[in-house]
């Protein structure tokens, strides 16, 4: 079974990218440190009648609508007995979905209004939703009904963004939940716990929130402020997990991105909400996504840090991240080229982030039929970017350097690819773009497959040389 309660989300309005662009990110990390995934295109479906999904894993069973959008996905390999986990995608709507980030509610609110055991979980929330919504507001208000109806069995916090407007969603308890735009100019970092702070309910073009949350706190006593409506503070935990687990991603995430701030890594009020006064990069988000405190004290491969530092808080990257991804709805192309996943289904800290244009009907087979052990197929993307990560990992100071320089010339040739497609397929529309955007997918993906092949050789072969079992010889022996 998959069980997630341990992810990083990133979100960035339009106004603070480096182009125009939305984007919301996350690292997808289970407690398995193999648990294969793949990567396919979900096609629409138009007047089926009858379709029904079920959980193997809580029970939990409805009916779809006959009509949905076509849209790309992450789900588990063994979905039978893991369930799907579809995880993250954009629809044909260029509407995008990344689910969940793992949120924890207090005893006191839970006291009120208790998980549903048999409710809409992680595990389907994606199918459920992402193929019937139109826009980002138009999620956050379709799964909030959905919420409503079945309740939610977790905590579940959800990200979705379109072209214009980017949302952080917050389910905490069995049916109460507030979400909340990421102003334009502005970006938001969150992890497993409950981030959104002062909601002003005279805002609803800013937030939205779960029927009658305002009287269910009144009349259970929940907000311990003497002044404002702190859903943080209302509805969140802050223990000595939290001071360990979780907020320090969040104060190394602002340091990369807002090193002139002073903040504590322990401090359960570091802000949701954050400004920079630089644009931010995808290559800013990846830095991040796959980032173990580098060039601190609390780094794990730190050779001049005690054990206690190393080991003291939990890093963003770890090599159980199942899929790790940036979903990225461009403003400065047409609609039928701005949707375009970056997908790492390696270890993010060693691995790239793939660009995949989602107006495609089909993925390369090496990303969409990942086997579910290694001897099966050597050639999946899956299995062939975990290799990687795990020989950068075994000589980390002698492979480290060659996998930075890889990893920087790989999103060199990415962006050559994305501007040359972007450039010959200008003049197409409808299917004629589909198609040629799906070939240029499957062109990328046989580049990337030759690279890590070729990264994968090359460490094998020096590790053959760094073997203790050595000793200096004899030529004329």
């Amino acid at each position: 079974m998959k069980i997630e309660s341990a992810c990083t989300s990133i979100l960035v309005g339009k106004k603070a990218s480096i182009d125009g662009s939305t984007m919301i990110s996350r690292n997808d990390d289970t407690f398995q440190v193999l648990a294969p995934h793949r990567f396919y295109m979900h096609p629409a479906w138009h007047g089926e009648k009858g379709l029904h999904v079920k959980s193997p894993l809580n029970g939990f069973e409805a009916d779809l609508p006959e009509n949905g959008y076509r849209y790309n996905a992450v789900p588990n390999v063994d979905t039978e007995h893991g369930g799907d986990y579809e995880e993250s995608g954009i629809n044909e709507k260029n509407v995008a979905m990344s689910a969940t980030e793992s949120t924890y509610g207090n005893e006191r609110a839970l006291a009120f209004d208790p998980l549903v055991k048999d409710g809409l979980d992680e595990d389907l929330i994606v199918n459920m939703t992402l193929p019937f919504v139109e826009s980002a507001r138009h999620a956050v208000e379709y799964l909030g009904q959905l919420i409503k109806q079945y309740g939610s069995p977790a905590g579940n916090s959800v990200l979705f963004s379109d072209k214009d407007n980017v949302w952080y969603m917050e389910i905490v308890t069995g049916h109460h939940w507030v979400a909340q735009r990421i102003p334009d100019d502005a970006y938001a970092v969150a992890a497993n716990e409950v981030a959104i702070q002062q909601v002003d309910f005279t805002d609803s073009d800013n937030f939205i929130w779960s029927d009658g949350i305002q009287d269910f706190v009144d009349q259970h006593h929940l907000n311990p402020d003497q002044k404002g409506w702190n859903f943080r503070h209302i509805f969140g935990t802050f223990n000595e997990k939290d001071r360990h687990y979780n907020t320090p991603r969040v104060w190394y995430a602002h340091h990369i991105l807002n090193p002139e701030v002073a903040e504590e890594p322990e401090s359960g009020e570091l802000p949701f909400i954050m400004h920079t006064d630089h644009k931010i990069t995808r290559e800013d988000i990846a830095q991040i996504l796959g980032s173990h405190y580098n060039e601190t004290p609390y780094d794990p491969f730190a050779k001049d840090s005690t054990d206690a530092d190393r080991l003291r808080y939990r890093p963003i990257g770890l090599n159980r991240t199942q899929n790790s991804h940036i979903l990225q709805l461009r403003n400065d192309v047409d609609f039928g080229h701005a949707a375009i996943m970056w997908l790492n289904i390696g270890i993010p800290t060693f691995s790239p982030y793939v660009p995949f244009y989602c107006n495609a009907d089909d993925t390369d087979p090496s990303y969409s039929q990942t086997p579910m052990t290694l001897d099966v197929d050597q050639d999946s993307a899956y299995w062939l970017h975990r290799s990687l990560g795990m020989l950068v990992e075994s000589h980390y100071s002698k492979f480290i350097q060659q996998n930075r320089d890889y990893l920087t010339e790989q999103y060199r040739l990415y962006r050559v690819h994305i501007a040359e497609t972007d450039a010959a397929t200008k003049d197409l529309t409808g299917q004629a773009l589909t198609d040629a955007l799906t070939q240029a997918n499957y062109k990328l993906v046989a580049a990337v497959k030759a690279e890590a092949k070729k990264q994968i050789a090359s460490m094998l072969m020096q590790g053959m040389e760094l073997s203790k079992l050595t000793f200096n010889m004899d030529k004329n022996l």
